[in-house]
This record gives structure tokens, sequence and C-alpha cells, in this order.
């Protein structure tokens, strides 16, 4: 399946009032591995992030992440998604939107999520894994973090 998610971006008119940008069904879906598709809803590129101009910011070009901003991306996992390892130089915040979907970790720990529950993922080696019948779609915002560090060593984004 390919996911499709409808954006609605405020902004201001020329007088300073609040209006809709945008109202859309998002363009920009990519599917980087077999079983996954995602979109960018948004992005900064400061933090503080600037919410001056007209720019859709969908369009930054952006990895996983964004060094020195936010991305703002949703992403559907059809069941039997081929697994990435990986993990970021971020603080995300996930919220599964529905369906359901495990998440593994490094040494066979795993979680069950389902539709309503939220995660913060904190720089974890990490892996999605859809098992169910049914795709699962997820919200997750990615805010950048220095490399996590446990017993003195630096533990860096890979995948």
């Amino acid at each position: 399946m390919t996911i499709k998610v409808r954006r609605v971006v405020t902004g201001h008119d020329g007088k300073g009032r609040a209006v809709v940008k945008i109202d859309e069904v998002s363009k920009n879906i990519v599917s980087n591995r077999p079983g996954a598709s995602a979109c960018v809803v948004w992005t900064t590129d400061t933090i503080p992030a600037d919410n001056s101009g007209d720019t859709d910011a969908s369009a930054r070009k952006v990895g996983t992440t964004l060094p020195g901003g936010t991305v703002f991306r949703v992403i559907e996992f059809s069941p039997g998604v081929a697994p990435r390892v990986h993990r970021t130089d971020s603080i995300d915040y996930a919220v599964v939107i529905s369906g359901e979907i495990d998440m593994e970790l490094e040494k066979g720990t795993e979680v069950h999520l389902k539709a309503g529950d939220v995660l913060v993922q904190r720089g974890t080696v990490h892996c999605w894994v859809n098992r169910g019948k049914a795709p699962c779609v997820m919200a997750f915002v990615l805010i950048d973090a220095k490399p996590a560090m446990a017993g003195g060593k630096v533990l860096n984004a890979f995948g």
C-alpha cells in the first residue's frame, strides 16, 4: 500500500492574519525499502523554529533526521516490512495511528505497540517489525539531539 496523508499548514497573510497556506494530500511519498512508505509532513532547520515565510518545508531534502532541526514524518509499515536496524542522533516522539507493530531493541527486547500508543525513542538501536495482517501507520517527530552516551562511550547513529 501507499500511504495517503492530508496535511493542513497554516501561516499568515500580508496583514498578519492566520490563514491556511496548504491543504492537500501529500505528494512527496517515498519508499526506501520494501513494505514501507513515508511522507515528510514538515521540517525545520533550526531550534527554535522560524514560523515566518511561505516556503513549503516538506520539500527540504532530509535523511532520517535533520541536524539542527526537526522532521515530522508519517510512515506506513506493511505486514512483513523489510527490517532496518538503526539508531538516530535524535529524540523521537512516535504515535501509532492505526494497526499494530513490534519494536525490537538489542538483546531480544521487544515491545508490542497498537493504535493510540506513544513512544519516546532516545537514540536507541531499534527495528520496526509488522507481524500482523494489516498495515501500521505511525507519526514521528524527530528532534536533533547529541549522540547518546552510555558507559563512557558515544553511541553514534547508523543505518
